[in-house]
């Protein structure tokens, strides 16, 4: 039988209702709690980048502390998703936009749009695409691994390789056309026709640029050359929640992308959760992000690839190079390469090395036949340890 005066003496008892609550002195003690260490993960000086599997980029103190502002208040979630959109899409100058679960799920939640409109039965009926258009043109070069998000509507890609081609695919069941941005040196239609092309069928076109920031420009490049909706990743060079991204594009679009997700249900993007602090920590991102002076971000980066490069060189057969991608991550890295006659060791070894030293250092993943370093996730003061860390191996070496 239910006791109620017992019931009540054992709840005050619990600490979570007058202690834990954010903002209070317990909950600001249990803050300081090093939980990497306790649960035994080691956290490392990123050389690498903003990879994914690397946990991108840090968030700065003025995103965290929006992402806190947020924690301990409850607000409709779908007029802060609203509130949220139109002050970033002012900030880029587009018509809309909105936060997404990442670029990935940006793909999805794009793609499910140009499918569904808002037509509720449409919605509720993904990935069965009975009675909806549900092909997807791409080039055969941009194939990738994460258009299995838009695979995941129930579509199906028709890939080309030529104008021509592309012309002749179009048809009554054309969807959307797919760019990835990455790979516009590969493809033989490039960013700014494909775009033209989609206007001349009048078949909206999507832009996954995930990874595509710095430049700033490049936020608001692609909506001005007629991209109807253009993805980037939230936690890279943005500097938001790892597992945030943007949503950019048509206003029409973006109101029905919001209707194949969270918080609505029985939707093919229902899994696709995007909390409030997310939110919040996003429009910060972004706001924060355009304010920088890109310029001497630039030269800091230079100045890191520099003091690397100088520990190095000294050491017989040895040299670098510093490249900087075409586009995804058009950030400066360095490459150091060696006659491994001379400095008789591997780049996998030299990678297992940094990992397992301490500090831990991961550098490029997939470092082969040279090592690649990347700089510009570094924080301050971790080049000189990073120069000091590869100078010792590759000398132990010769």
């Amino acid at each position: 039988m239910f006791d109620r005066r017992n019931f009540l003496a054992r709840l005050s008892g619990i600490p979570v209702l007058g202690g834990l609550l954010p903002g209070s002195a317990a909950f600001a003690a249990s803050a300081k709690r090093d939980l990497l260490k306790e649960l035994g993960v080691r956290p490392f000086i990123n050389a690498a980048g903003t990879y994914t599997m690397l946990t991108a980029s840090l968030m700065p103190p003025e995103v965290i502390q929006a992402w806190v502002s947020a924690a301990d208040k409850y607000v409709r979630l779908e007029e802060l998703q609203d509130a949220v959109g139109r002050r970033i899409a002012s900030l880029i100058g587009c018509e809309a936009a909105m936060v997404t679960a990442g670029a990935a799920s940006a793909l999805t939640v794009g793609t499910a749009a140009c499918m569904t409109g808002t037509n509720p039965e449409f919605i509720r009926r993904l990935p069965d695409t009975t009675g909806m258009k549900n092909e997807v043109i791409i080039q055969k070069s941009h194939r990738y691994g994460y258009d299995h998000a838009v695979r995941a509507c129930g579509i199906r890609f028709v890939e080309v390789e030529t104008r021509e081609e592309l012309e002749r695919a179009v048809g009554p069941r054309t969807a959307m056309m797919l760019f990835f941005n990455a790979n516009d040196p590969v493809g033989k239609i490039k960013v700014d026709e494909f775009a033209d092309l989609g206007k001349k069928f009048n078949i909206p076109t999507f832009n996954d640029a995930a990874a595509d920031v710095p430049p700033a420009e490049n936020l608001s490049k692609y909506i001005k050359m007629g991209y109807d909706l253009v993805t980037f990743s939230g936690g890279k060079g943005l500097r938001g929640p790892q597992s945030a991204g943007l949503l950019l594009g048509r206003k029409d679009l973006i109101e029905a992308a919001k209707l194949n997700t969270s918080p609505h249900s029985d939707t093919i993007a229902r899994g696709h959760k995007v909390n409030k602090e997310e939110m919040l920590a996003m429009l910060v991102a972004v706001e924060s992000y355009l304010k920088r002076d890109h310029e001497a971000d630039w030269r800091e980066w230079e100045k890191r690839v520099q003091i690397i490069a100088d520990a190095v060189k000294p050491i017989r057969s040895v040299s670098t190079e510093v490249w900087i991608p075409q586009i995804a991550n058009q950030v400066p890295h360095l490459k150091i390469s060696w006659n491994p006659e001379v400095v008789k060791i591997t780049v996998r070894e030299v990678v297992r090395q940094l990992r397992e030293g301490e500090p831990s250092i991961e550098v490029v993943p997939g470092s082969r036949k040279e090592l690649i370093v990347g700089v510009w996730m570094m924080q301050r003061g971790e080049a000189q340890i990073v120069a000091r860390r590869i100078r010792q191996i590759l000398s132990a070496a010769a």
